[in-house]
């Protein structure tokens, strides 16, 4: 009733030795690491992500602390300047500026841009706020 083998793995196939090895994809990653070393930011296009992210930063503070069309705008320029730069940049650097195709990426990140310029220019004042 008992058996001892039950709960046992079964044994591993004998490996041939004229097999060649497949690396897994961790060796991969770590024989890479090794001949290119690491920078940091790894591309030029993570650099400019981050260029990017305090420009948005900046335009959001100014549009709840003072003028919201100038925190618009600056903001608008941070998405088109994303945009040139991901349009310009070859993929391999691109780096976080690349989320999707590079057409669609320049699209989104442009026409967004561009209608938060266009609104931020075009909506009359209020009058008594």
């Amino acid at each position: 009733m008992n058996d001892p083998a039950a709960g046992a793995e079964p044994p591993e196939p004998p490996v041939d030795p004229d097999e060649e090895h497949v690396p897994s994809v961790d060796e991969i990653a770590d024989e890479i690491a090794e001949e290119e070393g690491r920078r940091y930011p790894s591309t030029l296009g993570g650099l400019l992500y981050l260029g990017v992210l305090a420009a948005g930063a900046v335009g959001i503070a100014l549009a709840v602390l003072g003028d919201w069309r100038v925190g618009v705008s600056v903001l608008a320029g941070a998405m088109v300047a994303a945009a040139t730069m991901r349009l310009v940049l070859p993929a391999r650097d691109a780096g976080m500026l690349a989320v999707r195709h590079r057409l669609v990426d320049v699209l989104l990140l442009g026409g967004v841009g561009g209608i938060l310029l266009f609104l931020a220019r075009t909506i009359p004042n209020q009058p008594g706020l």
